[in-house]
Order: structure tokens, then C-alpha cells, then sequence
């Protein structure tokens, strides 16, 4: 059961949506995935955080409690992938839900200890006090303005040793615009295995860039600054070895090669040359930016590669065409 969704797209009154989806297909909003909002610290992290990268601008200010953490980044993939599975099936969705702690913690793969309500709270307060200030377009708007990663929160109900039972959040417009827009990734599962903070980071901006590509490389001077990792240049390579020793990432392998340069690739990807993702130009993919304003077109072009090998990978004579196509359809969506 949900609430009825407004016409800002927001929740009133009485208005929520209730977290009821099982095993709901973990999601990521792409702004988020393409850019450094969350902290990799464990301890409180009382930074304010500056970013600027081809014309985006992110200015990131923690409360008293510290900056959000990747880690409690969860809350958030966890409400994304209720209202994604609730906007595929034809459900009203609302920026307020409903949902049962316990639930959240088992989907997240965490332990449902005492502790982990504790830390779970912990995490709803830095998520509420945290700051954001950007410029980001989502949902095709780009609109400069500060807001919290959730809005509100509050426990409407506690067992009788005061463990939270059920919660009430109210996401940001910011994020619950992305929903709506469908400009979210699907994660793989084993994301909720990954403990080492820098490692879930990597593996996010790996799953939004190489996608169902090939491979996709980056030097790590810029995969430093996307990460938004503190360490020194010198100490961040060592750790980006460390994992390509582990290679401790679902899907995708890293390896380093000459240049100062990292290249991820699908792990279990074994293609025949008619197998091969087709090559979009330069020319096509701007295109596709001016189809829809305001769009990441490489998370486009991600998409639409998925699309083909769920099609059983057809062999194209035009790619370009066979791209654009499916992105003007999907404009009129």
C-alpha cells in the first residue's frame, strides 16, 4: 500500500509509501555513483569537502555528528530500490516511506544486533545533518540549491528494551527527482559484502563508467579525486594495488597499466567478435545529450548496452542509428 504521490512530487500529510517490496534489486542514483557526496572515513569525519569536475560543483558540510558515510549510503540505495521496484510494477510512490528497520538491515547484509540499531541511528542523524550544496542535474533539472541527503526522519515505533522498529523518512527532492527520472543503476548484491569503504566507492564508479563495456580505463590521479578519497596520491596507488592483488570487486577486474592508468573489465566476460559492444562515435553521443538535456549520455550509452545483450546481442550495420533510436524513445517516455 502506498500513499498518493503530489503533484511537487513530494509527500503531505498523510501521504507515504510503504517499504513492502522483498528482495527488492539493489539501485544507486547516478549522481551520486559519478560523484564524491559520502565520506570514506571511519571514524567522525568533520571535513567540509570541495569538488569541482567538468562543471560540476559540490560543496559538502557535515553536521556535529560528522560527514555521511558511504556506509550509510545503504538508507539510501535501500529506499531507491523499494520506489524503483514500486515505479516499475505501477505503484503510486511518495518521498516519505515507511519502512521496518530489520528490513533494512537484512537487505543491506548487516547484522541485526543491538549494536547495529545503534549504528543504524547514528547513520539516519549524519544522513539529516549533512549538507549539500550543487549544482547536479537530476531528473533533467539543473538547479543550484542546498538540502540534506534525507529531509526528515523519526522512529515511529521501538520494541520494549527502545530498538527501533519502524521508521518514517522523507527523502530530499534532489534524490527522489533522480527516482522518478529513472536515473538509477542496478548494483550487484555481493556491494553489500564490500567493507573496506574506498573499495565500494571504486566499485561504484566502475559499475557507472564501464558499465556492459569492455573495459574502461582512468588515471588514477583522476580516480583519486572522483573517489574523494583524503590519502596522498603516493598512498592512494598503494591501496589501488592492494585491491588489484584481492581484486575484491563483484563484476569487474582492475589492473594496472603503464601510464599511471587503471583499467577495469567484466570479470566473467567472454564474447566472440559478434559479441563485441558496438562502438558509438563522439558525434552520436552528443547527439543524445541534446535529445535530452541535462542527461549523463555515458550512463545512457551503459543502458543501452545492457538493452542489446538482453536482445541477444544483434549484430548492427549502424550503431549510431540503432542508439539514437532507442534514445528518442526514450525521451518520449
Amino acid at each position: 500500500m502506498a500513499g498518493q504521490m503530489t503533484a511537487g512530487g513530494g509527500a503531505q500529510g498523510g501521504d507515504f509509501f510503504l517499504c513492502d517490496v522483498f528482495d527488492a534489486i539493489p539501485k544507486n542514483d547516478l549522481a551520486s555513483m559519478e560523484h564524491p557526496l559520502f565520506s570514506l572515513g571511519t571514524r567522525p569525519d568533520r571535513r567540509i569537502l570541495n569538488y569541482e569536475h567538468n562543471g560540476a560543483e559540490i560543496t559538502v558540510v557535515p553536521s556535529v555528528k560528522g560527514l555521511a558515510t558511504i556506509h550509510d549510503k545503504d538508507i539510501l540505495i535501500f529506499c531507491i530500490s523499494q520506489l524503483m521496484a514500486a515505479v516499475n510494477a505501477d505503484r503510486q510512490v511518495s518521498r516519505t516511506l515507511h519502512l521496518t528497520a530489520h528490513d533494512l538491515l537484512v537487505a543491506t547484509n548487516r547484522e541485526t544486533s543491538g549494536d547495529a540499531y545503534r549504528r543504524l541511528r547514528e547513520a539516519f542523524e549524519r544522513l539529516a545533518g549533512t549538507r549539500i550544496t550543487t549544482n547536479i542535474v537530476t531528473g533533467g533539472q539543473e538547479v543550484t540549491s542546498g538540502f540534506g541527503l534525507i529531509e526528515s526522519w523519526e522512529i515511529v515505533r521501538k520494541a520494549r528494551g527502545g530498538r527501533m522498529v519502524n521508521v518514517v523518512v522523507t527523502l530530499s527532492e534532489w534524490i527522489y527527482r533522480a527516482v522518478l527520472s529513472k536515473s538509477v543503476l542496478t548494483l550487484s548484491r555481493d556491494y553489500f559484502r564490500l567493507r573496506k569503504p574506498l573499495e565500494r566507492r571504486i566499485y561504484e564508479l566502475a559499475r557507472k563508467h564501464c558499465g556492459r563495456q569492455d573495459s574502461w580505463q582512468i588515471s588514477v590521479e583522476v580516480l583519486l579525486k572522483k573517489s574523494g578519497s583524503a590519502s596522498p596520491r603516493r598512498v592512494f596507488r598503494k591501496m589501488l594495488r592492494d585491491m588489484i592483488a584481492a581484486q575484491p570487486l563483484p563484476d569487474y577486474a582492475m589492473e594496472e597499466l603503464p601510464g599511471d592508468l587503471i583499467r577495469f573489465s567484466q570479470k566473467h566476460a567472454v564474447l566472440d567478435n559478434s559479441q563485441r559492444p558496438p562502438v558509438l562515435s563522439a558525434r552520436a553521443l552528443e547527439q543524445a545529450r541534446s535529445l535530452i538535456p541535462g542527461v549523463d549520455v555515458y550512463a545512457l550509452e551503459a543502458d543501452w548496452r545492457t538493452m542489446w545483450v538482453r536482445s541477444g546481442a544483434p549484430r548492427l550495420r549502424r550503431p549510431d542509428a540503432a542508439f539514437l533510436g532507442w534514445v528518442k524513445k526514450r525521451a518520449t517516455e
